[in-house]
């Protein structure tokens, strides 16, 4: 499908990210795949087909990296229409009173810095396409929760959707911030029952990439339903 339009996603080899490659990929998008795990990547472009999607091995905390992710994107496919900056990482229970400062900076350099190189190597690209970018952030980006320094690095992924905004205004160029609450992914060492699923998300992504040039969507927050009691 040499018209296809281009979609770069981060975070690609497991839980939303591939659950969003899937779903794109039947959405008749191209797709540049990226994660840390080749051998994930690989089966999943070989699922996809090779010809609709290449996989690229990455380190979002590096920004050299992602640098060298958005270049193999634009020499394989020529373009790069729009950006799903997906990669997130979760931290360690112990709240600021407890938790070992180490998961704290795992979780900024992921989830705030990662996300920002992301944006930093892509945008020139999705600017000349006018272009998409949707961005994970999280319910616990818009709600308080007690010593959860995740919650804070969401709360910043959420400032850098309007951020980007507002730089991006009459550029052309949408963003969307995709807001989950609980999903089934694998932040968890066992499946939770009264959660989403990755597929529910991917959805959304579709959903907000799939609208006609004049509609943006801003924000998608998609919750479980409650249980019926």
């Amino acid at each position: 499908m040499p018209d296809a339009k281009v979609l770069l996603i981060t975070g690609a080899s497991s839980g939303i990210g591939a659950a969003t490659a899937r779903a794109a990929a039947e959405a008749g998008w191209t797709l540049v795949l990226a994660a840390r795990s080749a051998e994930k990547l690989e089966a999943l472009v070989r699922e996809i087909g090779e010809d609709r999607a290449c996989a690229v091995a990455c380190d979002v905390t590096d920004f050299q990296d992602q640098q060298r992710m958005v270049d193999a994107a634009v020499s394989r496919f020529g373009r790069i229409d729009a950006v799903f900056a997906n990669a997130g990482t979760g931290g360690e229970p112990g709240g600021f009173s407890g938790a070992p400062p180490e998961s704290w900076r795992k979780m900024v350099d992921v989830n705030i810095l990662g996300v920002a190189y992301t944006l930093r190597t892509v945008l020139e690209h999705v600017r000349k396409a006018r272009g998409h970018v949707v961005i994970t952030g999280s319910v616990a980006g818009r709600r308080v929760l007690a010593g959860s320094m995740y919650a804070a690095t969401k709360w910043a992924v959420s400032a850098i959707g309007y951020g980007l905004r507002e730089e991006l205004r009459g550029s052309g160029v949408r963003v969307t911030l995709i807001e989950p609450g609980m999903v089934n992914t694998p932040f968890f060492d066992a499946p939770q029952s009264d959660a989403l699923q990755p597929e529910d998300i991917a959805r959304s992504v579709i959903y907000a990439l799939s609208q006609p040039p004049g509609v943006d969507v801003h924000e998608l927050t998609i919750l479980p339903t409650p249980p019926v009691k």
